[in-house]
């Protein structure tokens, strides 16, 4: 057995991670985006976050950018905060820091247990736990609100909400109006100039 590699410099791992996005998440064309919107670029971070070292390098990062929060949670609306929300997890417990994982329906289920907030073991809740809303691409804010929202009826604090990747088209004005934090690992302005 080899001995573990050491961790690469954070400016590495995000020059990297840029380098995976452009090439795997990033294109340019007209599209309409979740919000409505009319762009002429666009992310769909699926590619990147389904790609094996994409996941593992937007964990990373994350894990990085929520040092010293005391994270209990983190999650977000699916389809987007799914696949992060799980490699979060994962890396957090490699790292000996467990932080769980959970997802928020865009509409409860009809069927089953009808539950809004998805991946809790039956009798565990996010009441009194300390959340972070993770959301892949953020435009101005609406779908991390809405998984907001339903975290704070579950009773937790939300620590903060933070994306991969802010399109600079309103979510800090949201954010700051609705009371919540934000950050993000990416500008959609550093796609557009390179």
């Amino acid at each position: 057995m080899s001995a573990p590699q050491p961790r690469a410099h954070v400016a590495d791992i995000r020059s990297r991670l840029h380098d995976i996005i452009r090439r795997r998440s990033f294109g340019r064309g007209e599209i309409t985006l979740a919000s409505g919107r009319k762009s002429d670029f666009y992310f769909n971070l699926k590619p990147t976050m389904l790609d094996a070292e994409g996941a593992a390098l937007l964990a990373e990062l994350t894990l990085d950018a929520l040092a010293g929060e005391n994270i209990d949670y983190v999650g977000g609306l699916e389809m987007g905060a799914v696949p992060l929300a799980g490699a979060i997890a994962q890396l957090s417990f490699m790292r000996g820091k467990p932080i769980q994982a959970f997802f928020v329906r865009k509409k409860p289920k009809e069927h089953g247990a009808r539950l809004s907030v998805e991946g809790l073991a039956p009798g565990e809740s996010l009441s009194g736990k300390r959340v972070v809303i993770v959301e892949d691409v953020t435009t101005t804010g609406g779908s991390a609100i809405k998984a907001a929202d339903a975290v704070r009826e579950s009773g937790a604090e939300i620590v903060m909400v933070l994306t991969m990747v802010d399109r600079e088209e309103g979510a800090t004005e949201t954010f700051q109006d609705a009371g919540l934090a934000f950050r993000s690992l990416y500008k959609a302005g550093e796609f557009l100039k390179s």
